[in-house]
């Protein structure tokens, strides 16, 4: 029987409190706070689930889930980046950041090898798993602030044409995800004036 270690225990759970420090610009609807990266993360992992087994997508549910469960945990140290930063400096240096906190992780969780062989088959976008997941970590945002009615939008000036400028090209990459990313512009069009409005007026 193998001995559990529990000082790295200890350590990894204290690595996913740091994960929940990270704030992300989008509010939760109902109580007004900003959403962190657990949250993110989980509820992306669900709506992965549940869109791969209700609508029977010829995809490994355990590579999404395992995706979607790390496709940001570099953001403990590299930080949450706002798509819509106007600095582009900022910007220009997420793959940099976020592959020296790759590195950062590897080394304090080097047995883990699972974990890095995920984190580094979704960057790469190595299979239709990690662009299935890629793509809908583009959406769920969109959903999530519809939920809320726009607040995040008409607070930070986003307009649909920013959100389609943006994210076009990086849902492109799953198919399932691309038509529905349609689908979504569509129903913003039609309520752009609740949901894209100045907060002010």
């Amino acid at each position: 029987m193998t001995n559990l270690d529990l000082g790295k225990m200890i350590e990894f759970v204290r690595l996913m409190n740091k994960f929940r420090q990270i704030k992300r610009v989008i509010r939760l609807a109902d109580d007004g706070a900003q959403e962190n990266d657990v949250e993110h993360s989980y509820g992306l992992a669900m709506l992965a689930w549940y869109i791969v087994d209700s609508s029977n997508l010829n995809l490994n549910k355990d590579l999404v889930l395992k995706y979607a469960l790390v496709h940001d945990l570099v953001e403990v140290y590299a930080g949450d980046t706002f798509l819509y930063s106007k600095d582009k400096s900022y910007l220009e240096s997420k793959k940099r950041r976020e592959s020296e906190a790759a590195e950062r992780l590897q080394k304090e969780f080097s047995e883990f090898d699972e974990l890095f062989g995920s984190i580094k088959a979704y960057e790469e976008r190595a299979d239709k798993e990690s662009k299935f997941v890629y793509a809908l970590d583009k959406i769920h945002p969109i959903l999530n602030i519809y939920i809320d009615g726009g607040f995040t939008w008409r607070e930070k000036e986003i307009t649909i044409q920013m959100i389609y400028d943006v994210k076009k090209h990086k849902i492109a990459l799953s198919p399932e995800v691309d038509a529905c990313f349609d689908e979504i512009i569509d129903m913003l069009k039609q309520e752009e004036q609740k949901l894209f409005l100045s907060p002010k007026q």
